[in-house]
């Protein structure tokens, strides 16, 4: 959480969500928000063999990675409650997700919901890629990135262990965790990804595209999720100068890693700021906290 200071008057941004009813209350108080760009989501191990976090049921390292069965990963997105997420972790300030951006944005796909909840038809599916007995697997994240992710991890923990999948939790300073990360250090991590562009071909060449390092595609791609399919048409995309092509083939190309799982949206965070009555702020997509769009209020 930040401040800016124009003169005595006071403007936080990331407001914590436990604050948010209180400072609603305050009558020397205003608060502005905006749905933002980022999706918060969980980058999954989908290409080794072997995973460093994954086990067998009773801790043991295993030489099969089940995390590379889209069938486990499914079983894995339909296990997580969105809505409880959004309602008791982020308390009504985020909004679930289902791709790499949320409504409104340039070449979201109208074919794709949040997942939903179905912890039943999880456990056949999970059972169907022959994991009926379940397996052990650690999520990490950052406890200072974003809002809530500690609690965030801690909440899909819960939801993984009623699936089977006998599920630890280790969160630690984004300076630690981000390295670790990067190194492929994990098998599944929180993570957010914002959108500078407005529209998915930045999550998706950088997040879902193959790695690739001479082209620099696939940098962040943490999971190391490969399919040529999304590559061509996302590579397509960004050679297109027809509008209404490119478009098409964006939403083709999410709809493809989606489909896949390359990784699991969970929610869209929301900004919010608040300030002392009197100033005003334009509420950002972006989240960033600038002071030239801090006014006084008409």
């Amino acid at each position: 959480m930040a401040a800016l200071l124009a003169g005595d008057v006071d403007l936080i941004d990331f407001v914590p969500t436990a604050d948010i009813e209180n400072l609603k209350k305050d009558a020397n108080l205003t608060m502005e928000r905006s749905v933002s760009n980022r999706v918060i989501y969980l980058h999954i191990d989908s290409d080794r063999d072997v995973s460093p976090f994954v086990t067998d049921i009773n801790g043991k390292p295993m030489t099969k990675n089940p995390l590379k069965d889209v069938r486990v990963r499914r079983a894995i997105s339909m296990a997580i409650n969105r809505p409880a997420i959004v309602s008791k972790v982020m308390e009504n300030n985020a909004i679930a997700a289902g791709q790499l951006l949320p409504e409104g944005f340039f070449a979201v796909s109208p074919n794709l919901k949040p997942e939903k909840y179905d912890l039943e038809g999880a456990k056949k599916l999970l059972a169907e890629a022959g994991w009926g007995d379940g397996f052990g697997l650690t999520i990490h994240g950052p406890n200072n990135r974003y809002v809530n992710d500690a609690k965030i991890c801690q909440a899909v923990a819960q939801m993984l262990a009623r699936l089977g999948i006998k599920t630890k939790v280790d969160t630690m300073p984004k300076n630690v965790f981000f390295p670790r990360g990067t190194k492929l250090e994990f098998s599944l991590m929180l993570v957010g990804w914002g959108s500078g562009t407005g529209e998915p071909s930045s999550p998706l060449g950088a997040l879902l595209h193959t790695y690739d390092k001479e082209s620099g595609y696939g940098g962040t791609n943490r999971g190391r999720f490969s399919n040529k399919e999304m590559d061509a048409t996302l590579e397509e995309a960004l050679r297109s100068v027809d509008r209404e092509k490119h478009k098409a083939l964006l939403i083709k190309a999410t709809e493809i890693a989606m489909r896949e799982l390359g990784i699991i949206p969970l929610h869209y965070q929301v900004n919010i700021w608040a300030m002392r009555k009197g100033l005003s702020y334009k509420a950002r997509t972006d989240g960033y906290t600038l002071a030239y769009d801090v006014h006084s209020a008409k």
